[in-house]
């Protein structure tokens, strides 16, 4: 019995014997490998939220540092880029009417594979090949300012731009008379935001668009639309009214304008804004401007692509807004805001 009772206390003293100990050792190795194992996943999935944010390309119809449109809607998309922390390449041809270079941008994005491509088609039709090859690679697609026959955008980002026309031509028709000759100057030819500026001027003219004589297209290029004009105003010396459909065919025909001495008897309206288009308003030459929320529209765009990747609910066809801007009402708080963007931080 005392051999026994020395053999129990000797096991008991090396722990054999002793489960609330051995108990103790156990949960203490699992604690250790939980945190460990949470160490090790709380370091991974830092890793992957920093390498892993959303990418983005933009390819605008161009990068013209001359045209205050273009650098204030790319200007809005890079704030919310920086805003929501996404990775944003913009890839644009120098020319606006270059669709054969769009394509080649568009084909090097498709190659990259990023997550989203925001696209503002210079064409109707050439791109949808490609923007179906991108759609196929799980590319999702944002138009921006424009699109394609295509419904193959999971989201497009625009000024209305029948209404802009529906603006422009309303207030034309309140200055006409019923012989009144209209000239137009329109930007690029099958494009939809000139095709949708045009029938909407058409709709707002109401009967009296048949005193349009003729349309005409600059390529988006300021100098041609200064040469149309010139030729418009030959050809139809009773011409009364030009109405441009985009910053280079507005400002070019109110340049030329200027330069006949014809703004006493020719009204100007003209569709976008920038410091020159501002200042031939207040020489009297331009009678009204329909203004684009640019720099929202390029904000809005690259916000709603990154809710959409987030899985979030957002609206298929978005309307950035437009305004109708007159001598009278240019320096309102809010239109100013629109006549120059880059004196504040953001339009709302």
């Amino acid at each position: 019995m005392k051999k026994h009772n020395q053999i129990t206390e000797e096991h008991t003293a090396h722990g054999v014997r002793n489960p609330g100990r051995c108990k103790k050792w156990f949960l203490l190795i699992i604690v250790i490998v939980l945190a460990g194992v949470l160490c090790i996943c709380g370091c991974w999935w830092g890793q992957k939220d920093s390498k892993d944010k959303w990418s983005l390309v933009y390819i605008p119809k161009t990068q013209d540092g001359t045209n205050d449109f273009w650098t204030s809607l790319i200007s809005g998309a890079h704030m919310a880029a920086r805003e929501y922390e996404v990775s944003l390449d913009i890839m644009a041809p120098e020319r606006e009417q270059d669709v054969e270079k769009q394509n080649e941008l568009l084909t090097q994005a498709i190659e990259e594979k990023p997550d989203a491509i925001l696209i503002s088609p210079s064409s109707f039709t050439a791109s949808n090949e490609l923007l179906e090859e991108a759609k196929k690679k799980g590319i999702s697609i944002t138009f921006v300012d424009s699109y394609t026959e295509e419904n193959i955008q999971d989201l497009t980002v625009a000024t209305d731009n029948l209404e802009v026309g529906r603006k422009l031509g309303k207030y034309v028709r309140q200055m006409m008379e019923p012989d009144t000759q209209i000239a137009v100057v329109s930007h690029v030819k099958g494009v939809s935001t000139a095709v949708e500026r045009e029938l909407g001027f058409r709709e707002g003219l109401g009967d009296l668009s048949e005193n349009i004589v003729e349309v005409m297209y600059c390529n988006s290029q300021y100098d041609k639309s200064y040469d149309l004009t010139m030729d418009l105003m030959e050809k139809y010396p009773n011409l009364q009214v030009i109405a441009g459909m985009n910053e280079y065919s507005s400002v070019g025909a109110a340049r030329a304008v200027k330069d006949c001495g014809a703004e006493n008897w020719i009204q100007v309206v003209g569709v976008d804004s920038s410091q020159e288009a501002v200042e031939l308003m207040e020489q009297g030459v331009f009678r009204a401007l329909v203004v684009q929320k640019a720099f929202k529209m390029g904000y809005v765009g690259v916000r709603e692509t990154v809710r959409m990747l987030n899985g979030e609910a957002v609206d298929k066809d978005i309307d950035s807004g437009s305004e109708l801007v007159t001598l009278e009402n240019m320096y309102t708080s809010e239109n100013e805001k629109l006549l120059f963007p880059f004196n504040s931080i953001r339009q709302e």
